[in-house]
Protein backbone atom coordinates (compact mmCIF):
# COMPACT_ATOMS: atom_id res chain seq x y z
CA UNK A 1 0.00 0.00 0.00
CA UNK A 2 0.82 3.16 -1.05
CA UNK A 3 2.47 5.84 1.63
CA UNK A 4 2.73 9.46 1.78
CA UNK A 5 4.77 11.16 3.96
CA UNK A 6 3.69 14.84 4.90
CA UNK A 7 6.43 15.51 6.93
CA UNK A 8 9.15 14.38 4.25
CA UNK A 9 11.71 16.99 2.79
CA UNK A 10 12.03 17.12 -0.87
CA UNK A 11 14.73 19.98 -1.10
CA UNK A 12 14.63 21.81 -4.10
CA UNK A 13 11.19 20.36 -5.17
CA UNK A 14 9.94 21.50 -1.84
CA UNK A 15 7.27 24.02 -2.95
CA UNK A 16 6.39 21.71 -5.71
CA UNK A 17 5.25 19.03 -3.29
CA UNK A 18 2.89 21.39 -1.51
CA UNK A 19 0.28 19.07 -2.86
CA UNK A 20 -0.37 15.56 -1.24
CA UNK A 21 -2.95 12.83 -3.13
CA UNK A 22 -5.53 12.12 -0.93
CA UNK A 23 -5.40 8.23 -0.65
CA UNK A 24 -8.58 8.06 1.34
CA UNK A 25 -10.59 9.63 -1.22
CA UNK A 26 -9.22 6.96 -3.46
CA UNK A 27 -10.03 4.31 -1.34
CA UNK A 28 -13.62 5.39 -1.03
CA UNK A 29 -14.06 5.11 -4.41
CA UNK A 30 -11.92 2.29 -5.52
CA UNK A 31 -14.49 -0.22 -6.63
CA UNK A 32 -16.84 2.83 -8.41
CA UNK A 33 -13.38 3.63 -10.61
CA UNK A 34 -12.54 -0.20 -11.24
CA UNK A 35 -16.33 -0.45 -12.58
CA UNK A 36 -15.72 2.61 -14.78
CA UNK A 37 -12.15 1.18 -16.17
CA UNK A 38 -14.31 -2.16 -16.45
CA UNK A 39 -17.00 -0.65 -18.68
CA UNK A 40 -14.82 1.28 -20.67
CA UNK A 41 -12.90 -1.54 -21.83
CA UNK A 42 -15.56 -3.78 -22.50
CA UNK A 43 -17.47 -0.75 -24.16
CA UNK A 44 -20.71 -1.14 -22.08
CA UNK A 45 -20.22 2.86 -21.66
CA UNK A 46 -20.44 5.18 -23.77
CA UNK A 47 -17.17 8.53 -23.22
CA UNK A 48 -20.14 10.83 -22.67
CA UNK A 49 -21.63 9.25 -19.82
CA UNK A 50 -18.52 8.78 -18.07
CA UNK A 51 -17.66 12.52 -18.74
CA UNK A 52 -21.21 13.32 -17.06
CA UNK A 53 -20.61 11.39 -13.98
CA UNK A 54 -16.81 12.44 -13.54
CA UNK A 55 -18.32 16.21 -13.82
CA UNK A 56 -21.10 18.01 -12.96
CA UNK A 57 -21.55 22.13 -13.89
CA UNK A 58 -18.19 22.31 -14.76
CA UNK A 59 -17.02 21.19 -11.42
CA UNK A 60 -15.60 17.50 -10.63
CA UNK A 61 -17.67 14.79 -8.73
CA UNK A 62 -16.55 13.17 -5.49
CA UNK A 63 -15.95 10.14 -8.23
CA UNK A 64 -14.04 12.48 -10.37
CA UNK A 65 -11.72 14.21 -7.64
CA UNK A 66 -10.83 10.56 -6.24
CA UNK A 67 -9.73 9.79 -10.43
CA UNK A 68 -7.59 13.10 -10.47
CA UNK A 69 -5.78 12.31 -7.33
CA UNK A 70 -5.26 9.01 -8.88
CA UNK A 71 -4.18 10.26 -11.96
CA UNK A 72 -1.54 12.35 -10.04
CA UNK A 73 -0.17 9.29 -8.36
CA UNK A 74 1.36 8.43 -12.24
CA UNK A 75 2.23 12.18 -12.80
CA UNK A 76 4.58 12.16 -9.78
CA UNK A 77 6.26 8.96 -10.55
CA UNK A 78 6.68 10.44 -14.22
CA UNK A 79 7.79 13.66 -13.04
CA UNK A 80 10.77 11.80 -10.27
CA UNK A 81 11.74 10.16 -13.24
CA UNK A 82 12.04 12.87 -15.63
CA UNK A 83 13.96 14.23 -12.73
CA UNK A 84 16.71 11.02 -11.82
CA UNK A 85 16.74 9.49 -14.84
CA UNK A 86 18.67 10.60 -18.37
CA UNK A 87 17.78 7.74 -19.86
CA UNK A 88 13.85 7.85 -19.48
CA UNK A 89 14.61 11.87 -20.67
CA UNK A 90 15.98 10.41 -23.49
CA UNK A 91 13.04 7.73 -24.13
CA UNK A 92 10.44 11.26 -23.80
CA UNK A 93 12.64 12.80 -26.00
CA UNK A 94 12.78 10.29 -28.33
CA UNK A 95 9.07 10.02 -28.44
CA UNK A 96 8.09 13.68 -28.82
CA UNK A 97 10.43 13.71 -31.43
CA UNK A 98 9.05 11.20 -33.60
CA UNK A 99 5.24 12.49 -32.49
CA UNK A 100 6.28 16.68 -33.73
CA UNK A 101 7.52 14.46 -36.75
CA UNK A 102 4.22 13.36 -37.52
CA UNK A 103 2.79 16.33 -36.92
CA UNK A 104 4.96 18.04 -39.30
CA UNK A 105 4.18 15.91 -41.76
CA UNK A 106 0.48 16.40 -41.45
CA UNK A 107 1.04 19.88 -41.66
CA UNK A 108 2.99 19.74 -45.01
CA UNK A 109 0.23 17.67 -46.33
CA UNK A 110 -2.88 19.76 -44.87
CA UNK A 111 -1.19 22.85 -46.79
CA UNK A 112 -4.86 23.94 -48.01
CA UNK A 113 -5.72 26.97 -45.91
CA UNK A 114 -3.21 26.76 -43.51
CA UNK A 115 -4.11 23.59 -42.40
CA UNK A 116 -7.18 24.72 -40.50
CA UNK A 117 -10.81 22.98 -40.38
CA UNK A 118 -12.88 25.16 -42.00
CA UNK A 119 -16.46 22.81 -41.56
CA UNK A 120 -18.42 24.19 -39.69
CA UNK A 121 -20.65 20.86 -39.16
CA UNK A 122 -18.97 17.33 -37.27
CA UNK A 123 -19.63 15.40 -40.03
CA UNK A 124 -17.48 17.59 -42.42
CA UNK A 125 -14.17 17.66 -39.99
CA UNK A 126 -14.36 13.95 -39.52
CA UNK A 127 -14.01 13.78 -43.49
CA UNK A 128 -11.51 15.97 -43.64
CA UNK A 129 -9.55 14.50 -40.96
CA UNK A 130 -10.09 10.60 -42.28
CA UNK A 131 -8.94 12.02 -45.77
CA UNK A 132 -5.64 13.54 -44.12
CA UNK A 133 -5.13 10.55 -42.14
CA UNK A 134 -5.71 8.09 -45.24
CA UNK A 135 -2.97 10.01 -47.18
CA UNK A 136 -0.55 10.55 -43.82
CA UNK A 137 -0.58 7.11 -43.47
CA UNK A 138 -0.39 6.11 -47.20
CA UNK A 139 2.69 8.12 -47.44
CA UNK A 140 4.55 6.92 -44.22
CA UNK A 141 3.73 2.93 -45.64
CA UNK A 142 5.37 4.37 -49.10
CA UNK A 143 8.50 5.46 -47.19
CA UNK A 144 8.63 2.49 -44.86
CA UNK A 145 8.87 0.17 -47.58
CA UNK A 146 11.17 1.93 -50.03
CA UNK A 147 13.27 2.92 -46.85
CA UNK A 148 13.00 -0.96 -45.84
CA UNK A 149 14.52 -2.00 -49.47
CA UNK A 150 17.07 0.59 -49.44
CA UNK A 151 18.74 -0.91 -46.53
CA UNK A 152 18.60 -4.40 -47.90
CA UNK A 153 20.21 -3.09 -51.22
CA UNK A 154 22.86 -1.45 -49.36
CA UNK A 155 23.58 -4.27 -47.38
CA UNK A 156 23.48 -6.93 -50.59
CA UNK A 157 25.98 -4.64 -52.03
CA UNK A 158 28.31 -5.16 -48.94
CA UNK A 159 28.07 -1.91 -47.02
CA UNK A 160 28.08 -2.32 -42.86
CA UNK A 161 24.21 -0.62 -42.42
CA UNK A 162 24.36 -0.79 -38.12
CA UNK A 163 20.85 -1.84 -36.92
CA UNK A 164 21.32 1.21 -34.61
CA UNK A 165 21.56 3.64 -37.62
CA UNK A 166 18.52 1.83 -39.17
CA UNK A 167 16.22 2.43 -35.79
CA UNK A 168 17.03 6.51 -36.22
CA UNK A 169 15.86 6.25 -39.84
CA UNK A 170 11.84 7.91 -39.92
CA UNK A 171 9.38 6.98 -42.13
CA UNK A 172 7.94 10.95 -42.14
CA UNK A 173 10.84 11.80 -44.21
CA UNK A 174 8.92 14.23 -47.13
CA UNK A 175 11.57 16.38 -48.85
CA UNK A 176 11.15 13.86 -52.12
CA UNK A 177 7.48 14.36 -52.05
CA UNK A 178 5.60 17.43 -54.11
CA UNK A 179 2.43 18.55 -51.76
CA UNK A 180 1.49 20.79 -54.78
CA UNK A 181 1.27 18.78 -57.56
CA UNK A 182 -2.06 16.71 -59.46
CA UNK A 183 -3.66 14.32 -57.57
CA UNK A 184 -5.48 11.23 -58.89
CA UNK A 185 -7.80 9.19 -57.28
CA UNK A 186 -7.91 6.90 -60.42
CA UNK A 187 -6.60 3.28 -59.84
CA UNK A 188 -3.52 2.92 -61.61
CA UNK A 189 -1.73 -0.32 -63.77
CA UNK A 190 0.58 -1.24 -62.21
CA UNK A 191 3.02 -4.06 -62.73
CA UNK A 192 3.34 -5.06 -59.23
CA UNK A 193 6.46 -5.00 -56.61
CA UNK A 194 8.63 -2.03 -56.09
CA UNK A 195 9.92 0.44 -58.58
CA UNK A 196 13.52 0.47 -58.86
CA UNK A 197 15.76 2.47 -56.76
CA UNK A 198 17.20 5.54 -57.68
CA UNK A 199 21.46 5.35 -58.48
CA UNK A 200 22.71 8.18 -56.27
CA UNK A 201 26.09 7.99 -59.01
CA UNK A 202 23.58 8.46 -61.98
CA UNK A 203 21.22 11.31 -60.21
CA UNK A 204 24.76 13.25 -59.72
CA UNK A 205 25.82 12.54 -63.79
CA UNK A 206 22.19 13.75 -64.39
CA UNK A 207 22.40 17.03 -62.31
Amino acid sequence: MWRIDRAADYGAFQDAARGRVDLARIERHWEDILRIIGSIHTGAVRAYDVIRMLSRDGRPTPLGDAIAHYGRIAKTLHILRLADEPGYRRQIKVQANLQEGRHALARKIFHGRAGQLYQRYQDGMEDQIGALGLVLNALVLFNTRYMDAAVTQLRADGFDVRDEDVARLSPFVRHHVNMLDRYSFQLPDLPGGLRTLRDKHAAADEE
